[in-house]
Formats: C-alpha cells, structure tokens, sequence
C-alpha cells in the first residue's frame, strides 16, 4: 500500500484495496462510492469538525433506528435517493402500475385476512371502502395475488406510532389475496396527510433547509404474484393540499386517485347501510411480466 499519499493520489489508493473482491459488482460499487466520496470532499474543502459532525449525525440516525421506525430508510427517503433508485429501476411508459416507495412503516408480522374484512383495528375514523383488482398487462385478472395494504389513521400516525394506545395491536394494515377475478376488497378508516418524524436527527436537516416534513394523504400497496414483478406503491387523494409539496418526493400524478366521498344514509360498496358519512376508493393494479 503507498504511504505519503497526497491529496489526489489517495483515492486511487483507497480503490485499489478491492481488487481482491472476487465479486465484481461489490468491487464495481466500492470503487465508484469512493470516488464520489472523495471527490465530494475535495469539492465543498470538508473540514474534520463537519466530517466529525457528519459521523455523529449518522450515529444517532442508528440509535433511533428499530424495527418500527427506520430512520436509515426516511433519510434515504428526504434526500431523494430512495425515489432515485425506484426510478432507475423502474422505467416510466410501461403499462403497468408505477412504483414509488416502500416508506419507513412496513411491517412483516402483519395479520392475513379475508377479503371483506375491516382491517382499521378498532381504530376510530372515517370509514373507508376500498376495492382494487389486480390484472396483468393484457388486462387478464391475476388469482392468486397477495397484496400487502397499510395506512395512517385520520390523524396521520400509524400503528407503530400508537404503542400504548393500541397496546402494541397492529392496526390499518393487512395481507389479502385476491381471487379468481383478481379482485380484493377491505374495509377501514380514511388515512390523513402527516408531517415525517422530525423528532430524529433526519428533521434536523428538514428544519436547518426549512423544509415541509409533509405527506399527502396516501395508501400503501406491495403486491407478489408469481410469474409478475413485484410492485411497490401508493395511491394518493386527488384534492390533497401536499400533494405538490411531497417531503420525500413519492408522489406521481399517475397514481392520483379519488377518494369518493358519501353521505350518511347511503350505501356502502359491501352493501352495509350507513348511518354516517364515508369514502370509498377503487383501483386497478397492472403488474409487469417478470422480465418484461
């Protein structure tokens, strides 16, 4: 390895220590990341009390970082390199659903369900009728599908923000299958714009730029159907005053949908009288052929 490294020759020297990698992609990775790296500093004259700062920054990011709150994946989020690398991946003008991002609240262990099934876990709300199908680029229906749903309550939080109100219950969300038709169906509380958590180091950097933390009003889709690519998605309210102004750049005018509001005393998609006001959605989903 050289010693009396300047500058400029350091960085070829850093790159170097990968050519042992015997997988060429982490290689490939490694060398570019360095060089972006150290260029970067080069560019802006980083100071070693910034860097230090910089270190520490990303140490308390891991400190509130636990299985229900990723910090990792919304500073990925705010500084848009979780759309970036959707939109790399993921190429517009096809004729299946876009994707955008997963978001920090998923979660694993959520419950399976029947369609049909009221998925709000007790949680008080608007309610909200939603029914989506799922069918291929062909426009066939797709059986078979599982598709994972979450969202935030009428105030914008979700389950995993409500420990001790739900009693660590997860809510507003579930795993549904759809069936010969590639219908799915479900029942809840109509979600609300939120501002992203901004108790963490990543809203220091919203509020040192002065920044809007917003969300608009949105739901969340992660659909796996065999011989498909898997999607990960949103549907956002069409009259939603953020939708402009999404914090962490999710937002896509294809996915804008309406969220139908109704009158008390009218009926329900389910076929349930309603004896207050309520919404309802419908959407259909098109997958893309795995390799296509």
């Amino acid at each position: 390895m050289s010693i009396d490294l300047t500058e400029t020759s350091i960085t070829e020297a850093v790159q170097k220590t990968f050519d042992g990698a015997e997988d060429e992609r982490v290689k490939e990775l490694f060398v570019c990341l360095v060089q972006h790296v150290h260029d970067f500093a080069r560019e802006v004259r980083l100071t070693g009390d910034e860097w230090f700062k910089a270190v520490d920054f990303l140490t308390r990011v891991g400190e509130v970082t636990t299985p229900t709150r990723q910090e990792f994946v919304l500073l990925s989020d705010i500084l848009g390199v979780s759309v970036l690398v959707d939109l790399i991946n993921h190429e517009s003008g096809s004729s299946a659903t876009d994707s955008t991002l997963l978001g920090p609240f998923y979660v694993e262990g959520r419950p399976a369900v029947e369609n049909g099934a009221d998925i709000s876990g007790g949680v008080e709300g608007t309610p909200l009728f939603f029914r989506g199908t799922v069918v291929d680029t062909d426009g066939k229906p797709v059986a078979g599908a599982r598709v994972d749903t979450w969202h935030s309550d009428g105030d914008g939080f979700y389950d995993v923000q409500m420990p001790e109100k739900l009693h660590d219950r997860l809510a507003m969300r579930a795993l549904m299958t759809t069936d010969d038709e590639g219908r799915f169906w479900y029942r809840s509380i109509a979600p609300r714009y939120y501002p992203v958590p901004t108790d963490g180091p990543c809203g220091e950097i919203l509020r040192t730029a002065n920044r809007s933390a917003m969300r608009p009003e949105h739901l969340h889709f992660w659909l796996h159907a065999e011989g498909f690519e898997p999607l990960i998605t949103m549907l956002f309210r069409r009259d939603d005053p953020y939708l402009e102004h999404d914090a962490v750049f999710g937002a896509k005018r294809s996915l804008v949908v309406d969220f139908v509001h109704h009158e008390a005393g009218e009926t329900a998609p389910d076929g349930t009288r309603m004896d207050e006001p309520f919404q309802n959605v419908e959407w259909t989903f098109v997958l893309l052929p795995q390799g296509g």
